[in-house]
């Protein structure tokens, strides 16, 4: 049983974290998806390549979501990735970092170039969403929703068989954190992982992630009949695969 530490931000505010200490080692770092948590099949896999392999390892669970304190509909991208940098900080201190987000991870992870170039090495994103509150929300609202979300400051999505309640201030802060037109010319590894068959988030967003970075190492692996989580077994494998790789 993996053993959860919480984080005190504030009187109010507690992170729910998963670490493994290692010293003077790298560290893999994972950030989760949208509405997602540390229950999933992906953070223990990592953490257990992370011991295998004798790395540190650090996964949060962003305010609201999973057992972290707040509200969901308070959240944004800038307040994820606020918390994120400082359990960073605080966990990892000086050690190198690969990141590996999975699809709205991968945003927060973009986010994190700002304050860790020099400890990153590594970034490895899984059904890469940046920019999806645009592109695949906003974008694809009707008139009549958008004039909903506008007036009530929320709308309550149904992709599936889920039910996402999307707040106004979620849209309009994702605005702040556009990263596509970004350029980084810092050599790091860089791999993206999609499934080919993501019903979620298209391939070319991960496509858009490897222009980004200008001189580093970039490789794009599309997993035939993948889907978006890719979290079975056999997906799993060919991830760490590609995480070993970067490690190397």
């Amino acid at each position: 049983m993996n053993k959860f530490n919480y984080l005190k931000i504030n009187k109010y505010k507690k992170i729910r974290y998963l670490k493994y200490s290692q010293k003077n080692t790298t560290y893999i770092v994972f950030l989760h998806g949208f509405m997602s948590d540390l229950e999933g099949k992906k953070p223990k896999a990592f953490l257990n390549f992370a011991k295998k392999n004798g790395l540190g390892f650090l996964a949060l669970e962003y305010s609201g979501h999973g057992k972290s304190s707040g509200k969901f509909t308070n959240g944004n991208i800038s307040k994820w990735t606020k918390e994120t940098t400082l359990l960073i900080k605080k966990i990892i201190k000086k050690n190198k970092i690969i990141l590996v987000g999975s699809s709205m991870g991968s945003w927060i992870a973009l986010n994190q170039f700002k304050f860790f170039k020099k400890q990153i090495i590594g970034f490895l994103g899984i059904g890469s969403a940046p920019q999806f509150l645009e592109g695949l929300m906003w974008n694809k609202f009707s008139k009549k929703m958008r004039k909903e979300i506008t007036k009530n400051g929320i709308i309550n999505l149904k992709h599936g068989n889920y039910e996402y309640p999307i707040s106004y201030q979620l849209i309009k802060d994702g605005r702040k954190n556009k990263v596509f037109d970004n350029k980084i010319y810092e050599k790091f590894k860089v791999t993206m992982i999609h499934g080919q068959k993501d019903e979620s988030v298209p391939v070319s967003y991960s496509k858009k992630i490897l222009k980004i970075f200008v001189n580093s190492k970039k490789k794009m692996v599309v997993i035939k009949n993948g889907d978006h989580s890719l979290s079975s077994p056999r997906w799993l494998s060919i991830i760490k695969k590609e995480l070993k790789i970067i490690i190397n």
